[in-house]
């Protein structure tokens, strides 16, 4: 059995993990899929102060508290930023890193100056597209039932993450066991970013023939290059 620790990306909950989550499970393994500070079922407590750091301390001391070792931490769009704070904090709790089609900052980076989004909603302490603009972006991954379900559970994003600069001062100096999903229907990140995280990590390269929710479109592939690195 191992452990899987899922990590969503901007706009998302723990919901969008629901079917590798289940795949997973009805393997045989301990999954993991919570939702980030201020995300998804807890989007009404979006506040100051919440930034990849604190996103990430949650999790790391999530870990912490369980007691979980050997752990693998798969990251999705912006929760690649997580997941690298995340495992730069729980090192001796982590065997093997995935990125899928997702976000990896280098120190000082900023999310807004890798990626920038249109059609945005901004609240005191949150912001993100709207809800068509969502719904357009998964109607071209997947069918209109599950791009409406995905809509419907979609939120605006917790601003320090995008605008405060990320803090990463020691893990792209370490060993890690890693793999990058290129998805290629996927306009952003893009491949050259993730090619420089693949390069920087030396890490396996897979790809994808879908867009940027690989755990909608293509669970059962996912699921694959998860489970087998």
């Amino acid at each position: 059995m191992t452990t899987f620790l899922l990590i969503h990306g901007s706009y998302q909950g723990g919901w969008i993990w629901k079917p590798v989550a289940t795949r997973l499970r009805d393997a045989g393994h301990l999954v993991f899929a919570p939702s980030l500070d201020g995300c998804g079922e807890r989007a009404f407590q979006a506040r100051p102060g919440i930034t990849t750091e604190t996103q990430a301390e949650e999790l790391a001391g999530f870990l912490w508290s369980e007691d979980l070792r050997d752990v693998v931490l798969v990251g999705a769009s912006s929760g690649g930023m997580m997941l690298a704070k995340t495992a730069e904090l729980a090192r001796e709790r982590i065997s093997r890193l995935v990125f899928a089609d997702a976000l990896a900052l280098k120190h000082g980076e900023r999310i807004r100056d890798i990626v920038s989004g249109t059609g945005q909603v901004k609240a005191e302490h949150a912001a993100g597209p709207t809800r068509e603009a969502r719904l357009e972006r998964f109607r071209l991954d997947m069918d209109e039932e599950l791009a409406q379900w995905a809509a419907d559970r979609s939120t605006i994003h917790p601003l320090g993450v995008s605008e405060e600069p990320v803090v990463l001062e020691k893990f792209w100096d370490q060993d890690w066991d890693a793999a990058v999903v290129f998805c290629r229907q996927a306009g952003k990140p893009g491949e050259a970013h993730q090619r420089r995280t693949a390069e920087g990590l030396n890490a396996r390269w897979h790809e994808l023939d879908t867009g940027h929710y690989p755990m909608l479109s293509m669970p059962d592939e996912l699921t694959r290059i998860i489970l087998e690195g």
